[in-house]
């Protein structure tokens, strides 16, 4: 993966990441409309990864068109009632390879420890890995400068 070129997330969002909340990735499609799926991320080098074992649509989207953003819900609650969450958007770097070693580091976390996902009979598929270089981060939590500021009167 090359060096990021994006915003470097707060220690905050770093934290929130590697805890394994579940992320929600937005690309859009070439009508324009939107992509939603879910996806597991990690951190590297600073910047948020997803990867793939296959060229599915969220990864056609964005060769097309590498506009993303990404939410993803903390346990945390903050004074509002909802729970914290992170939103970043920016642009996806796709690259062909390496989806494996990474979705099974990434199965440590959100299935347990020595989890064998994906299964070794896919090892022979190079996958994709997106790296998101991130150009906004907002939410609610203290990675978005929480308490967020109220409306003046």
């Amino acid at each position: 993966m090359t060096e990021s070129t994006g915003l470097r997330l707060p220690p905050s969002a770093v934290e929130l990441i590697e805890g394994g909340p579940l992320g929600h990735v937005v690309t859009l499609n070439e009508d324009g409309s939107p992509h939603v799926t879910c996806v597991w991320v990690g951190i590297d080098d600073g910047d948020i990864f997803f990867a793939s074992m296959f060229n599915y649509r969220k990864t056609k989207n964005l060769m097309r068109d590498p506009r993303v953003a990404l939410s993803v819900e903390s346990l945390q609650f903050h004074g509002s009632g909802l729970r914290q969450y992170l939103t970043v958007t920016g642009r996806g770097e796709v690259v062909k390879g390496g989806a494996f070693d990474l979705i099974r580091k990434l199965a440590n976390v959100y299935i347990a420890p020595g989890a064998e996902i994906p299964p070794a009979e896919l090892k022979v598929h190079p996958g994709y890995v997106t790296r998101i270089h991130v150009e906004e981060i907002g939410g609610v939590g203290p990675w978005a400068g929480d308490p967020p500021k109220l409306p003046s009167k």
